[in-house]
């Protein structure tokens, strides 16, 4: 499936194999818009596949995290002042689950990453404007990370997302990627 995608940011090294995508990250990308530290960055590497307004999207990640803002996940996309990005970072040392939703500014929410950090599994629905991101060490029991608001309309992009804004060469494994309907379940169900 991520034959389907297109590079926002194209990292010089990258490639797909076997239904998987290998990527090693430049140096200095992010994706940030002005909320506390007064700057905006959209130089983050990105592989955007269309969605529809309502969807579920998983993602497996496996990276190891090792400087100050190394990161690696899901992104939702609608254009550079609309977006989610969410999955691990390493942020006051060690590597946390973090997600910032961009609507205009950005903001940043963190937490503990229960289980192993280096191979975690992301899952984002959007249906009827609201957004659910949920988040899994063994792809068996999805916690909730955020449930928020987020425009539906307009053309969408999903897919996985890294940057180093600090340096070059995290070594990023994306698989497992799924896009389909929006799931159903109720939203304290952790399966």
């Amino acid at each position: 499936m991520f034959a389907e995608g297109r590079w926002l940011n194209e990292p010089a090294a990258w490639r797909r194999e076997d239904g998987q995508l290998g990527v090693v990250t430049d140096h200095g990308g992010d994706f940030w818009r002005e909320t506390h530290y007064g700057f905006t960055r959209d130089s983050g590497h990105f592989l955007g596949l269309p969605a529809p307004p309502a969807f579920t999207a998983t993602l497996r990640v496996r990276a190891r995290y090792e400087s100050l803002y190394d990161q690696a996940g899901l992104m939702l996309r609608r254009d550079a002042a609309t977006w989610l990005k969410a999955g691990v970072e390493w942020s006051d040392g060690e590597a946390l689950l973090g997600s910032v939703l961009t609507l205009g500014r950005s903001d940043w929410a963190t937490g503990p990453c229960r289980g192993d950090p280096t191979d975690m599994r992301l899952r984002l629905t959007l249906a009827d404007g609201v957004l659910r991101l949920q988040a899994s060490a063994d792809g068996r029991r999805w916690a909730l990370l955020r449930l928020c608001p987020f425009p539906a309309e307009g053309p969408l992009l999903v897919g996985p997302m890294c940057c180093t804004p600090e340096r070059a060469g995290l070594r990023v494994r994306f698989s497992e990627f799924a896009l389909g309907p929006p799931m159903d379940k109720a939203l304290h169900d952790l399966s």
